[in-house]
């Protein structure tokens, strides 16, 4: 991919990540190849990306998860090669794939059908013992909760100031669950909302407000380190991205399509994008990192400015423990 081509990339890629988003990201299918706009470079590749489209189709049709040997005859390959041009194309695995389409169709269900318990069957689990072991992992609470906007689920959150502006923490029973950052505090109280319509948000504490405060110090140098639980609340894919964020050093940056060979899935670079956009902790887990294929800013949910300004913090304490022996 030509450098002006990537940069046209990254740059859809990131308006494409709408902040309000409640939807599970699923790598797209037309191409299934993450390298948006770019077109198989060989025959082989073409037939690869055919094939992987149809097993996705071949997923989604499906009542129950047709095991691996299964897609594999399908497509005329044997099951270990299928699953590596699988993997390649979407950057999940065929598993991980239906869990994330699963995902969606649950949540779509849970707001349209008249029960819980016609969602979970609508969603495609054949047994609600099924459903409930993995709610939690696909909602990031219980179904019904989830269904009722949050009703029955207590988050508390702040809002307080800091260099870069008004920032809200929130935090559920698992953990924190959102940094977010804006010029006015009423935008990220309305986005708390707008996602948990019904839950029961509460100012916090004194000792909430020490954590808010551990948050803030935190976000003003990233270098101290976070020891507090994240509830990252997203999918097998996603947190592989979050993760592989949460690694890159400060003061330093890498593209999006580093990032998807660092998490196994090179072609996935616009799945990779879409769960950066989808990061709901800010600096926590450090999207702010990725950058353009040459190294230029590129979008940032909460404003390329602020963006500049982390990573000119981040590079000039770098620099700076760089010329101090001491410190190595």
């Amino acid at each position: 991919m030509s450098t002006q081509h990537q940069q046209q990339a990254d740059d859809s890629l990131q308006r494409g990540g709408e902040p309000g988003s409640k939807e599970i990201d699923l790598p797209a299918r037309q191409p299934p190849s993450g390298n948006v706009g770019c077109r198989p470079t060989s025959a082989a590749e073409a037939q690869h990306a055919a094939l992987v489209a149809d097993a996705c189709r071949l997923i989604e049709a499906a009542d129950t998860l047709p095991d691996l040997s299964t897609l594999a005859q399908h497509a005329g390959l044997s099951p270990s090669h299928f699953h590596r041009v699988f993997k390649a194309q979407t950057g999940l695995t065929p598993k991980a794939y239906a869990s994330a389409h699963r995902a969606n169709r649950l949540r779509h269900a849970l707001g349209e059908a008249r029960s819980v318990t016609d969602a979970i069957y609508d969603a495609g689990f054949n047994a609600n013992s099924r459903f409930y072991e993995k709610a939690d992992r696909l909602l990031g609470m219980r179904a019904r909760d989830y269904r009722a906007g949050g009703d029955g689920v207590t988050i508390r959150f702040a809002v307080a100031q800091c260099s870069l502006g008004a920032i809200l923490v929130a935090q559920s029973e698992r953990g924190i669950c959102a940094i977010l950052m804006d010029d006015d505090p009423a935008v990220l109280v309305k986005d708390l909302q707008d996602r948990f319509p019904k839950a029961h948000l509460i100012g916090g504490d004194d000792d909430f407000e020490q954590m808010v405060a551990r948050v803030i110090g935190f976000v003003e140098a990233p270098a101290i380190g976070l020891d507090l639980p994240l509830d990252l609340q997203g999918t097998a894919f996603q947190e592989r991205v979050w993760q592989a964020l949460r690694k890159i050093p400060v003061g330093t940056t890498l593209s999006y399509a580093a990032i998807a060979a660092r998490i196994g899935a090179p072609r996935a670079v616009r799945a990779v994008a879409r769960a950066c956009a989808a990061n709901r902790l800010a600096v926590a887990v450090p999207c702010h990192r990725v950058v353009r294929q040459d190294g230029t800013l590129s979008g940032y949910r909460w404003g390329v400015e602020r963006k500049r300004e982390l990573l000119r913090r981040e590079k000039a304490l770098a620099d700076t423990e760089a010329d101090d022996p001491s410190r190595q």
